[in-house]
């Protein structure tokens, strides 16, 4: 991996430096020098909900995909641990907590959760011990809790490591750099019909857990998102706009239909990029058939169609679909919406934006927080197209210290709603109550985006954060990451190893 100018944010150490360093690699990001607290900060005013429902401050923990449950798809103590956790944290929304497959063969990997009748009374007791630990801290129970519902498609891994895909359509790419050959079949219409059921089936279920909301998952890569680019298939489900949403349409027709009172959320990568992967000297480059551009630019007669919210190239962005997706999300009266980007397989460095890769990615083509700047942007963007919804943003972690001082600019501007914390609630989900109640923030929690919580996953350990949750830095899986990590010996983004 060649030798990296990106500055560590932990070096930045006043306000003056931050903006110098954003001017200089031409990051837009909005910035408050002081964050506020008490009744008039704006991270803590509260959010009303059309039926009334009020959450008390603007932030929100994002689901993350858990590989600590059991085999059957129930939570481990290590889960309880985790949702209590973020209960403590003084988020007041939490967005699916968890991804959790409506079916066995949507499982992203054999310790995903799985709601199913016989969980039933384990998610109701994960979703409570949440709720309980949120009392215990704030005495309060204002919170809106949600459950991500999930099929994992082309990235399932239901039964060990090997992929056992389900897929939409033959995507060149994809099935180039994950090994699917070109008689794969594709899942059939009649499939898809049993699927919307599935997903009906475990709403009704979450509804009877005391979930107040499910998300119907449209982002990552997974199944939900393939539909939004399945430009080939043919038949209901492919080619158009309104063929590639008809999926979504019909699992809220159904989860209306068994679960009546019950709101709907979608998280939502609202662009993508092309795949990529490790150049010569360990950074990303864009991963063009043999032959293609060798450029970062593609020449006309090389077109990438696969990118929802893309422009075409592969490396640009188009909103003319994602404004009409939240178009399609009003008339059909979901009032909430999660915004994200891109797959943490084929191109995490827009979508998780990191100095440090994980085990099977590559080095940052850019410095992170120029990631970090595109995901606010069109969250921006997509907030003043729809201003009605509630609008959650994703990939504020990589700001670290200066996570604060971005969000209350972000939500000050009506930027977004809310700011959703995922790797940092890993390791320091009390920033939520420290910058809420003027704290100094207390730095060696701070996630530094080092990727263990997704190389230990890769590598078929339990998910957590290894270098700065101490309970995590305990475990016997601790020794076999460093292992692990030492075998494969990839050199920071200073050089150094």
């Amino acid at each position: 991996m060649a030798v990296s100018t990106y500055r560590r944010l932990a070096a930045l150490k006043t306000p003056a430096a931050f903006a110098e360093y954003l001017a200089k690699i031409g990051a837009d990001l909005p910035f408050d020098e002081q964050v506020l607290t008490g009744d008039d900060a704006p991270l803590a005013q509260p959010y009303r909900l059309p039926d009334g429902t009020v959450l008390g401050n603007r932030f929100a923990i994002l689901p993350m995909e858990g590989w600590d449950g059991t085999l059957d798809g129930r939570p481990s103590e290590l889960t309880f641990r985790r949702w209590r956790r973020f209960g403590a944290s003084g988020a007041k929304l939490i967005w699916g907590g968890e991804a959790v497959a409506v079916r066995h063969d949507g499982r992203a990997n054999p310790n995903q959760l799985l709601l199913n009748e016989a969980n039933l009374r384990h998610l109701a007791a994960l979703r409570q011990a949440l709720v309980a630990e949120h009392e215990r801290r704030w005495s309060s129970n204002d919170l809106l809790i949600g459950l991500q519902l999930t099929h994992s498609g082309r990235f399932a891994r239901p039964n060990g490591k090997a992929l056992e895909p389900v897929i939409l359509y033959h995507h060149p790419w994809l099935d180039r750099k994950f090994g699917i050959p070109a008689d794969y079949p594709v899942i059939s219409d009649d499939e898809i019909a049993r699927l919307v059921e599935d997903y009906a089936a475990a709403a009704r279920l979450a509804q009877r857990a005391a979930f107040s909301f499910v998300d119907v998952k449209h982002c990552h890569g997974y199944l939900g998102h393939e539909f939004l680019s399945a430009v080939d298939r043919p038949g209901r489900y492919g080619g158009s706009f309104e063929n590639r949403t008809r999926f979504l349409r019909e699992v809220v027709a159904a989860i209306r239909a068994a679960a009546p009172g019950l709101l709907i959320g979608v998280r939502l990568s609202a662009f993508d990029f092309m795949p990529f992967r490790p150049g010569p000297d360990g950074v990303g480059v864009p991963d063009w058939p043999e032959g293609g551009p060798t450029t970062v630019v593609a020449p006309d007669s090389w077109r990438y169609p696969y990118a929802f919210g893309g422009d075409g190239t592969g490396l640009g962005i188009d909103l003319t679909e994602p404004r009409a997706f939240l178009d399609l999300l009003v008339s059909l009266d979901i009032p909430l919406v999660c915004i994200t980007a891109g797959s943490p397989y084929y191109n995490p460095h827009i979508q998780r934006p990191a100095l440090f890769p994980p085990s099977d990615a590559y080095g940052p083509p850019e410095d992170p927080l120029l990631g970090v700047a595109r995901q606010i942007a069109v969250t921006a963007q997509l907030k003043a197209h729809r201003p009605e919804l509630l609008v959650v943003g994703s990939a504020y972690s990589y700001l670290q210290e200066w996570l604060p001082n971005v969000a209350q600019a972000v939500v000050r501007r009506g930027m977004a709603d809310f700011v959703g914390l995922g790797r940092m609630a890993l390791s320091y989900p009390d920033m939520v109550a420290d910058v809420l109640a003027g704290c100094p923030l207390q730095r060696k929690r701070i996630c530094r985006t080092f990727s263990d919580c997704t190389t230990a996953p890769r590598i078929g350990l339990v998910s957590g954060c290894y270098p700065l949750d101490d309970f995590y830095g305990k475990l016997p899986e601790a020794q076999q990451l460093a292992a692990y990590k030492q075998s494969w010996l990839m050199p920071r983004t200073d050089g150094s190893f």
